[in-house]
């Protein structure tokens, strides 16, 4: 069952899970924590109200949250393409996985700083504390706890995308499972596949936890 070929295959697929997970992940939070962090601060109870932005990101995150993963990967061949040179493999991948990614992870930033204490806030701007200063040394700050179980949460969720997206060549072990398991009834490779982003997703969520009790110091 387990031949040199097939280890090597089953291999190749981990890092390229790897690959298209992280990076999607940190290129998700490149684009969804400022986004995140203007929607916390311009709602109706933000230290600066602004209903115009936040009506513009919240309908932006509304709109590419209810397209599905699968659908919004089609939809985006062409800018896939157009961006990376193909629509297909774990780095074409990675596109639809950011672009889908970052309104998530802005609602989870956004609902992190909400659950900081209005009176910090609040002690902050007596003490004369810029909008900046709230946001880093305040927002930030109280809320990393949350926003590192956030980041924790955000990882698995991309993993299963990127999963997902094996079928339609997208590289890593959805590829595998989806290439031997569903096409060619090789249900014993599939098993494996399967097992291997369990054990994936199961060191996300145990090393995003150890390090959200390490940052918490409440």
């Amino acid at each position: 069952m387990l031949d040199r070929q097939v280890i090597y295959m089953l291999l190749e697929g981990v890092r390229d899970t790897l690959y298209m997970t992280l990076a999607s992940t940190l290129l998700g939070y490149l684009l969804g924590l400022p986004m995140g962090v203007v929607l916390a601060v311009t709602d109706k109870d933000g230290i600066r109200p602004n209903p115009f932005v936040y009506r513009i990101l919240d309908v932006i995150s509304n709109v590419i949250r209810s397209v599905p993963f699968l659908i919004l990967l089609i939809l985006l061949i062409p800018f896939t393409r157009l961006i990376v040179g193909r629509s297909y493999g774990s780095t074409a991948t990675i596109v639809p996985l950011v672009i889908s990614a970052a309104p998530y992870i802005a609602r989870l930033v956004e609902s992190s700083l909400k659950e900081v204490d209005k009176g910090v806030i609040e002690a902050a701007k007596s003490m004369g504390a810029s909008d900046f200063d709230i946001i880093f040394h305040v927002l930030l700050v109280e809320a990393r706890t949350s926003i590192v179980t956030g980041a924790t949460i955000a990882l698995g969720t991309i993993l299963g995308y990127s999963a997902m997206a094996g079928t339609v060549g997208g590289g890593g072990l959805g590829d595998i499972a989806v290439r031997y398991g569903y096409y060619r009834w090789q249900t014993d490779i599939m098993i494996i596949t399967v097992l291997l982003i369990i054990l994936l997703f199961q060191i996300f969520q145990n090393v995003g936890m150890r390090i959200s009790r390490a940052v918490d110091k409440r």
